[in-house]
């Protein structure tokens, strides 16, 4: 295989250190000719595409020292080698080689070009032909660097983190040990309850108080009423939000509206970070739970409460004077209730929400603070044949990935904070002692991952070492075999 040169370098800084500005390194993009193709040798022949890495060598023990791998998840691969500190911090320690590897069918590797999801060119997105990608592009490198004996450790969080479990299942040939951070494994067995998810983000907000909790069921109820009075009710909804667009007069529109809600209460739970954070452009204040909270309790009514919060989330779209929330284009309901974001990597995130990677349901406004909206077996199989064309193979995900039957494996470290609400979906408990649970109290989604910030809880200091630890024993053992 051939390896084409990168045409950019960037340095970055930690944007999400505001008390140390530390910086996160150099990087090279490069490309990969990578098979399109690893499990049909008839239908593509021996075509290619170019799949994106970067690669850094500043602390690396040429042909001795580990590499460090992260398998890349449902973005472009730059944002997530700003938000891996801690990957960048481990690698002077061990003397190791840094490669994040991008996802097919995600930012700039996309197989089929601008086409990519058209007809059947978006078959070829699964998480098979992703794993085969970074096995292959991990054994042709170790060749071209004279280092074809290295130990690799894998790195990754929330999907990322279930790929770097799933090459240590795969592939342990080539993946010496893996840290999978917020990976929801359990998920893929189809015998697995999904209906955690939003008990966990009311679990949060109820934890940073209970009147924050009251508040958002008696918001949701307000707007009930108003919606309940036909257009007078559904244009002060539409003033109390600042939509950019009058609320229709329809069901549709006004469960938009609440669908748009729910995520933003979903992703402060998600990014409840001790500090500020600018990660995938979602720009928040310190402990977003608590802040949102204060703007609920402060308001001058339920609504202008829900409003405030769903608006730390989102921002206001400076395109319109005066600036207004364009929900349809903030929000695209999807085959994740959870969201899928917008643009080609939502499209992407759908179509894998509709094939492998069964996702939570909705909620029901019994366990959970949000309205009845629910996301059954049967509404996500009609929404993906409509959508693609596709019937989800829950089965096969659960024989595929080991459902929830992991014993077998070894050397994964998997972390979970009691923050997030994936954890719900997570490994909480060892399973051996070489696939070890580590529960990072005071942490919401992967911060164990992000880089080192004078904020962090002890909890997350604490799991960093013990890491660092185990991560020491695969890497010496695989150095000094006996």
């Amino acid at each position: 295989m051939a390896v084409v040169s990168g045409v950019i370098s960037a340095l970055l800084l930690c944007v999400l250190c505001p008390s140390s500005f530390a910086v996160i390194p150099q990087y090279t993009e490069k490309y990969f000719e990578q098979i399109l193709d690893h499990f049909n040798f008839k239908a593509y022949g021996n075509q290619t595409y170019r799949q994106r890495y970067l690669i850094q060598d500043k602390w690396w023990e040429k042909g001795k020292g580990p590499i460090f791998f992260y398998t890349g998840n449902e973005g472009d691969i730059t944002d997530f080698w700003a938000a891996s500190g801690f990957v960048h911090e481990l690698a002077p320690q061990f003397g190791a080689l840094i490669l994040f590897a991008e996802h097919r069918y995600y930012g700039k590797s996309l197989p089929f070009g601008d086409k990519s999801f058209d007809g059947t060119n978006v078959g070829l997105l699964t998480v098979e032909q992703a794993l085969a990608d970074y096995a292959m592009l991990l054994t042709e490198l170790k060749k071209q660097m004279l280092a074809p004996n290295v130990p690799v450790i894998a790195f990754g969080g929330s999907y990322g983190g279930m790929l770097s479990a799933y090459m240590r299942f795969k592939y342990p040939n080539i993946i010496t040990g893996a840290l999978a951070a917020s990976a929801p494994i359990y998920m893929l067995d189809p015998a697995f309850d999904r209906s955690f998810f939003f008990s966990l983000v009311t679990k949060d907000f109820m934890d940073a108080g209970y009147d924050c909790f009251a508040k958002v069921e008696e918001g949701f109820a307000a707007m009930d009423k108003l919606a309940g009075q036909g257009q007078p009710g559904l244009a002060q909804l539409t003033s109390d939000f600042q939509l950019c667009s009058p609320l229709k007069n329809n069901g549709a529109a006004y469960k938009h509206l609440q669908g748009w809600i729910r995520n933003a209460f979903t992703y402060l739970a998600m990014l409840d970070y001790p500090y500020p954070s600018d990660f995938l452009d979602m720009k928040l204040p310190a402990n977003p739970v608590k802040a949102a909270c204060s703007l609920l309790t402060n308001a001058s009514t339920p609504i202008k409460g829900l409003a405030g919060a769903s608006g730390m989330y989102y921002g206001a779209d400076a395109s319109h004077s005066p600036p207004c929330f364009n929900i349809t284009a903030d929000f695209i309901e999807c085959a994740d209730p959870t969201g899928c974001g917008v643009g080609p990597n939502a499209f992407a995130w759908d179509y894998q929400a509709c094939t492998e990677i069964p996702l939570p349901s909705g909620s029901n406004g019994q366990t959970d603070m949000f309205p009845v909206l629910p996301f059954t077996p049967e509404i996500r199989r009609d929404y993906c044949m409509k959508r693609w064309g596709v019937v989800p193979r829950d089965e096969w995900s659960g024989i595929q990935f080991f459902g929830t039957n992991i014993k077998d494996a070894s050397n994964i470290i998997f972390s979970n904070g009691d923050l997030d609400p994936w954890r719900g979906g997570g490994v909480t408990s060892s399973a051996s002692n070489s696939l070890v649970a580590i529960v990072v109290t005071g942490g919401a989604h992967h911060l164990d991952l992000r880089a080192s910030n004078k904020l962090d809880p002890p909890g997350v200091i604490a799991a960093r070492e013990a890491e660092r630890f185990h991560i020491r024993l695969w890497v010496n053992a695989a150095m000094n075999p006996q």
